[in-house]
C-alpha cells in the first residue's frame, strides 16, 4: 500500500494469481487497489472472490439457475451419495492443483468419500471437496470486453486423444504443466466443429455470458464446460484471471478471432477505464 501510495499509478494492469503461493489470497490485491481506489485491470475483487471460492462459485451458480454439477462438502450430514463417481477438488487453488486423473473416485458412502477428501487435503491446499464428475467433452470459452459489451471468444474443445475405456478424461495438474507426461500432449485443443455442433455452442456461448451477468465480471476471463453425454452442457468453473501467456488458451481463442497481443491488451485496458 505504501508502494502504491507512493507511486501513484495511473492503472494496475492485475496478473496476480496468488500471494505467497496461496490461491486463497488472490483476491487481497483488488481489495486493496479498491481501498485506495487505484484503478485496475480485470475482474472486479468481489468477483475475483467469489469464482475463486469454488464452493461459493457453485452456490452463486445455483442460485442464478445456472448448471453446475452436484457437489460434497466434508462438513456435509451422512446421507446416501447414490451411485455415481465424483472428482476431487481443492475449494481455492487453481490452475489445477492437486488434481489428476486418481482424482476421480467412487465412493459407497457419504463417510467414505469425506474421508477420501480428508486424506487429500494437504494436496489440495488444506480445503477440499468432492464435484460430481460428469462423464463426457470439455469446453473453454473465453470472453473480452469490448465497447458493444462482453463478447464470447471463439468456444475450444480439449481433445481427449487415445484415452482408453474407463480412463477418466481429466484435463489435471500433469495434462496442464507436465511435458514429459502422456496427458500433455494427449490433451490439444481445437476450434473446428461439425455442423451438428452448431446448437451446443450456441448453448454455451449463452450460458458463458449468463454467467459473465451473473458474477458482474469486467475485463476479461473463462469458463469451462463438461457436455455429458446426453449433450447437457454443465458449468465447472469461473475463471476471472485466466493466463494471458502466448500458448495459453485465451490467447488461442483470441487469435482464431482476430484479435492479437496488443488487441488484448487494449480491450483489457479499455475496459478498466
Amino acid at each position: 500500500m505504501r508502494t502504491l501510495e507512493r507511486e501513484r499509478p495511473a492503472l494496475v494492469f492485475n496478473l496476480v494469481e496468488s500471494l505467497s503461493g496461496r490461491g486463497a489470497l488472490i483476491h487481497l490485491v483488488p481489495m486493496v487497489l479498491d481501498a485506495l481506489r487505484v484503478p485496475y485491470t480485470g475482474c472486479p475483487a468481489h468477483a475475483v472472490y467469489a469464482t475463486s471460492n469454488k464452493l461459493i462459485a457453485k452456490r452463486r451458480l445455483r442460485d442464478a439457475g445456472l448448471p453446475t454439477p452436484g457437489w460434497f462438502e466434508v462438513n456435509d450430514a451422512e446421507a446416501p451419495i447414490g451411485e455415481r463417481r465424483w472428482i476431487i477438488k481443492s475449494v481455492w487453488e487453481h490452475a489445477s492443483v492437486g488434481l489428476d486423473e486418481d482424482s476421480v473416485i467412487a465412493a459407497a458412502h457419504a463417510g467414505a468419500l469425506r474421508a477420501e477428501v480428508s486424506r487429500r487435503l494437504p494436496a489440495l491446499g488444506g480445503e477440499g471437496f468432492a464435484e460430481e464428475f460428469i462423464e463426457g467433452r470439455e469446453f473453454n470459452l473465453s470472453l473480452i470486453s469490448q465497447r458493444s459489451g462482453p463478447v464470447v471468444l471463439p468456444p475450444a474443445e480439449i481433445v481427449f486423444e487415445g484415452y482408453a475405456p474407463g480412463r477418466p478424461r481429466v484435463v489435471g495438474y500433469r495434462a496442464k504443466w507436465d511435458p514429459s507426461s502422456d496427458a500433455y500432449h494427449a490433451t490439444p485443443r481445437r476450434f473446428d466443429f461439425p455442423p451438428t455442433d452448431a446448437a451446443l455452442l450456441g448453448r454455451l456461448r449463452a450460458l458463458a455470458l449468463e454467467c459473465w451477468s451473473a458474477f458482474a465480471l469486467r475485463g476479461y476471463a473463462r469458463v469451462d464446460f463438461r457436455v455429458d453425454e446426453s449433450g447437457e452442457p454443465w458449468v465447472l468453473e469461473v475463471n476471472t484471471n485466466p493466463c494471458l501467456s502466448s500458448d495459453a488458451g485465451f490467447a488461442a481463442a483470441a487469435s482464431r478471432a482476430g484479435i492479437d497481443r496488443t488487441g488484448v491488451v487494449r480491450a483489457i485496458v479499455e475496459a478498466s477505464a
